[in-house]
């Protein structure tokens, strides 16, 4: 199954580490969605996306990655790191607008020094850990059986 993942990782690089953490090991392509705008997703079979939760959203860079170059109707899944209770909401909307299928979504905390957070040295201090990562691993493989 050819897969690729589109994400946006700034500030502590936590999606990154998800990303990084599932690519390793399996034939992922990996497009970062800051520095690439747009590309061809037609022959990918399944697609990733994933960003940090910003207050509430994914990255408007993904969110507009998706607008821009989604195929209709593709197999979807979703990765996202957050201070607390995050959520594909703002991604699920986008992607159904592409009759995409979503075939599942994986969250975990991330180290956050966002606003306020900073005066008391953050929350999620070490994550996403590497219970995260193989719970994320293992998350993705079920995708792929």
């Amino acid at each position: 199954m050819k897969t690729v993942i589109v994400y946006h990782s700034s500030h502590h690089g936590n999606t990154k580490k998800v990303v990084d953490a599932i690519a390793r090991g399996h034939d992922v392509a990996l497009i970062d969605a800051g520095a690439q705008k747009q590309a061809d997703l037609g022959q990918y079979d399944l697609i990733g996306l994933a960003s940090g939760i910003y207050g509430g959203s994914f990255h408007p860079d993904v969110l507009n990655f998706v607008k821009g170059s989604l195929p209709q109707g593709k197999r979807v899944f979703f990765l996202y790191t957050s201070a607390g209770l995050g959520t594909a909401k703002s991604i699920a909307a986008a992607v159904k607008e592409k009759s995409a299928v979503v075939a599942g979504e994986f969250g975990c905390r991330g180290f956050n020094t966002f606003g306020p957070f900073k005066l008391i040295g953050g929350t999620g201090k070490g994550h996403p850990d590497e219970t995260d990562l193989e719970n994320a691993r293992r998350f993705f493989e079920g995708l792929c059986k």
